[in-house]
């Protein structure tokens, strides 16, 4: 018996609510950085960053175990779980009397985010299979992708009405809104019967096998490498605002250009992948952006350029930087699974769990790099990309 499905369009836009719920919790806390290092962190403002990069951690260690958790006990308890876990997460850095429990609070809120992060995906495919279901997940990130866009606006404007603490309490509605439309509307999708016995060996033989393999063990190399890109851009993207550009309050309106210009990246890969290949689609973008963030960073220290000439290059490197995130992290993980399709699930949770956690460690040294100019960044991204570049060089020719 298949399961009752809702209308396509109640479930795509369900889907990308669940989607959503990573990005806002990203991308909105970004306006409440500098509020957050005067209070928490005066004598060292950058720290302020790790807000960014602690909830990222704590989804990456979340989406080792969140797929397994829903194959074994089914999607929504995973989905419901993680809601509780990172709104009681939400609470205590809402009421956090320092940076250092504010981060715990992150790392634990970024747990309970991965059960949307990874089982979302697997609730998609119980109901859809090939094109149908890269059809639904398509429409769903078209929507997920105006997140990045309106989320520091949105942030801005709450942080302006009632304090930086009250961003939290905004996860905390989101996060219910979307799960007590879930818990009402959507049927459990796997049936007692497809469900598997969880086991730890189950996770370790995964991870053998996974690693097991040179193209998947290099995918999740580049993958870390423009994750770390991505997530040190992110870190450091108020500050270069704030500090180096004096814009803070323009901030929310650029970013949300970046992230509209960024977006047609996914459109842009959608049309050359079939005809030129993953392999060489990342190979060529991670080169560009090597040559590009080089060519940046040497204009900023070397030449005497007006401001507005400085920040409108800054402008147009950032959306390259993301733009570079959407023509290869996709492909990357697409490349990483071919050879361990009978394990899929498992594999994407394993890949996906090593990459954004090794990731992390890359990205927090590039955000604490900040010494008023974007220049370390780019020096750093244009290193990241080279090594990028080696990497998919590396591979043998198909």
């Amino acid at each position: 018996m298949q399961p009752q499905r809702l209308s396509t369009t109640e479930f795509i836009a369900l889907i990308a609510m669940l989607f959503a719920t990573i990005a806002f919790s990203i991308d909105a806390m970004l306006p409440a950085l500098p509020e957050i290092a005067r209070e928490l962190t005066p004598l060292d403002p950058n720290r302020s960053q790790l807000i960014v990069t602690s909830f990222v951690l704590g989804m990456g260690l979340g989406t080792f175990f969140a797929g397994p958790l829903s194959d074994s006990f089914g999607r929504k308890p995973i989905i419901l779980g993680g809601a509780v876990l990172y709104c009681a997460a939400a609470f205590l850095a809402s009421v956090a009397p320092s940076l250092e429990t504010l981060l715990l609070a992150r790392v634990v809120q970024g747990l309970g985010a991965s059960g949307p992060r990874v089982v979302s995906l697997a609730l998609v495919r119980d109901i859809y299979k090939g094109r149908e279901m890269a059809r639904v997940v398509s429409f769903a990130m078209m929507i997920f992708t105006l997140v990045p866009a309106v989320a520091p606006l949105a942030g801005s404007a709450i942080i302006a009405g009632f304090g930086w603490r009250s961003i939290f309490l905004a996860f905390i509605v989101f996060s219910a809104l979307s799960v007590v439309w879930l818990g009402l509307r959507q049927p459990e999708t796997l049936l007692p019967t497809a469900r598997r016995s969880l086991r730890l060996s189950s996770l370790w033989q995964a991870l053998r096998e996974v690693l097991s393999h040179r193209v998947v063990k290099t995918a999740i190399a580049a993958q870390t490498l423009g994750f770390a890109c991505l997530f040190g851009t992110l870190s450091s993207t108020q500050q270069i605002f704030d500090v180096t550009f004096n814009r803070a309050d323009s901030f929310p309106l650029w970013f949300a250009l970046i992230a509209v210009l960024a977006g047609s990246a996914s459109l842009i890969n959608a049309a050359l992948v079939v005809r030129l290949g993953m392999r060489f689609l990342v190979t060529v973008t991670f080169t560009t952006q090597a040559l590009l963030s080089l060519g940046f960073a040497l204009l900023m220290l070397g030449a005497d350029l007006p401001a507005e000439v400085q920040f409108g290059l800054y402008i147009g490197w950032t959306v390259s930087v993301f733009m570079m995130a959407g023509l290869t992290l996709g492909n990357l993980n697409a490349l990483a699974l071919e050879p361990v399709g009978h394990i899929a699930g498992m594999a994407a949770s394993v890949t996906g769990a090593i990459a954004t956690v090794l990731a992390v460690a890359l990205a927090v040294p590039l955000g604490l790099a900040f010494d008023g100019t974007p220049v370390p960044l780019a020096f750093g991204i244009c290193g990241l990309t080279v090594l990028g570049t080696l990497l998919m060089r590396s591979l043998p020719r198909r």
